[in-house]
């Protein structure tokens, strides 16, 4: 594709997820597809880890535990994304990277978080402003505005990761080791989202 028309499918894209993006009421299938489109750009990225990288692998410790103990209630499961998808994009918007990506890719990838930041940022909005009737101890024991246990979990999750690509001094295997830990939690995600969807 030339470079003209892949900007041009890159802003209709970035368009029509606008426009897909406003319903809230739909938000375990979007969420679902957003992840998937996040995985299959992870995956385009690169094809896999360098056999020299292997003896660097790391165990971020994902925190599984705060999908599988929690209710699956939209406002945790908002949070979480939200979340997780700021701190990727945090990850993702250095200029530290692995020169051998696909950059066309790695682009995608950065709209694509950014999108399903603002969708979410929408939807938080939307439900904090519903909630401004609710009585004042009644919000105090919903836990709104506080950011759950969880929250803090994964953003320690991607402290060690920052930390990581950090102690290895932005290297090429630190990348791609960190694309695929970050493809891995994409990846649980998006399966928690399937299994709450056929619900």
């Amino acid at each position: 594709m030339t470079p003209k028309y892949t900007r041009l499918a890159l802003l209709v894209d970035l368009f029509m997820t606008h426009i897909l993006c406003q319903d809230c009421n739909l938000l375990k299938v979007h969420l679902s597809t957003f992840t998937w489109q996040n995985l299959m750009l992870l995956n385009k990225m690169s094809n896999s880890i360098p056999v020299e990288c292997l003896r660097e692998i790391h165990d971020f410790e994902l925190p599984k535990e705060i999908l599988l103990s929690t209710q699956p209630e939209k406002t945790n499961i908002k949070y979480f994304f939200y979340e997780m998808f700021t701190q990727a994009i945090n990850i993702f918007s250095q200029n530290t990277f692995n020169s051998s990506w696909d950059e066309e890719q790695l682009v995608q990838l950065q709209i694509n978080l950014y999108e399903q930041v603002e969708y979410l940022k929408q939807c938080l909005k939307k439900e904090n402003k519903e909630k401004e009737d609710v009585k004042a101890d009644e919000k105090k024991h919903s836990g709104a505005g506080v950011l759950p246990l969880g929250n803090l979990k994964l953003r320690r999750y991607f402290s060690r990761i920052y930390n990581f690509l950090k102690d290895k001094t932005y290297s090429r295997c630190a990348w791609e080791i960190v694309r695929v830990e970050i493809r891995r939690c994409f990846y649980y995600f998006k399966n928690f989202m399937t299994l709450l969807t056929r619900k």
